[in-house]
């Protein structure tokens, strides 16, 4: 069994509320649409887990296993589109609604008005020099909306990935497979997010400071999930 080790730039532990927590990350192979995450969870994780504890799992790789991972060639955006994603602020650390591609994707995930509503929203933000309106109005299926970047492992580096489908659902159905608990995260080097759980037991306020730092790595790293180990 090979070892567990901190991805590279990141520390394998954590000190919350005066508690040392460890975050294992976990190398797979290139999650597909031809994967049930159970699946990849038994296979790469369920050897290195013991007694209390928690499996998580990026977002972004239960949603390239439901078919949510779709290619920029696919995508033709509308006018509106192209006009809309004028009005996202551009972070340093992804695309975001920033491209055409992924503001078409939005409009299909959210509907035209509520995302002419954020744009609207947006703009009154600017003037009061605020930002973040347009996702606080468009609402976390337009924020979970991923863009291709150059260090994205291929073959999503070309294609735009949505949120996932029923994260509590796969939560439920891989923590059930593995016998541990599980919840689906979303979270980079801005902010951290519960998506999904399996059973009530898990605070999905206080695991996201756990993971602040972002230990995961989906480029060259390959590693979607990993272990969180409060060290005793």
């Amino acid at each position: 069994m090979a070892e567990l080790c901190a991805n590279e730039g990141k520390s394998t532990t954590i000190n919350v509320d005066g508690k040392e927590y460890m975050r294992l990350p976990i190398k797979t192979h290139v999650v597909t649409a031809e994967d049930k995450i159970p699946d990849v969870a038994e296979k790469y994780a369920k050897e290195h887990m013991e007694g209390e504890d928690i499996l998580f799992i990026s977002e972004k790789c239960v949603a390239c296993s439901q078919k949510r991972a779709v290619p920029l060639s696919e995508i033709h955006p509308r006018r509106l589109a192209k006009f809309l994603c004028k009005f996202v602020y551009k972070s340093p650390y992804g695309i975001g609604l920033g491209i055409p591609e992924t503001m078409e994707m939005a409009l299909r995930e959210c509907g035209t008005p509520r995302m002419l509503f954020a744009a609207f929203v947006s703009a009154i933000g600017k003037l009061f020099r605020r930002r973040g309106w347009f996702y606080k109005v468009a609402g976390y299926r337009a924020e979970s909306i991923d863009g291709p970047t150059p260090y994205t492992l291929p073959p999503y580096n070309k294609c735009v990935v949505l949120g996932p489908e029923d994260p509590d659902k796969v939560a439920r159905e891989t923590a059930e497979r593995i016998g541990f608990r599980v919840v689906i995260v979303d979270v980079n080097d801005l902010t951290g997010k519960i998506l999904g759980a399996s059973d009530e037991s898990l605070d999905r306020e206080f695991l996201p400071r756990v993971l602040k730092d972002n230990p995961l790595g989906q480029s060259a790293q390959q590693t979607p999930m990993g272990i969180i180990r409060e060290v005793k």
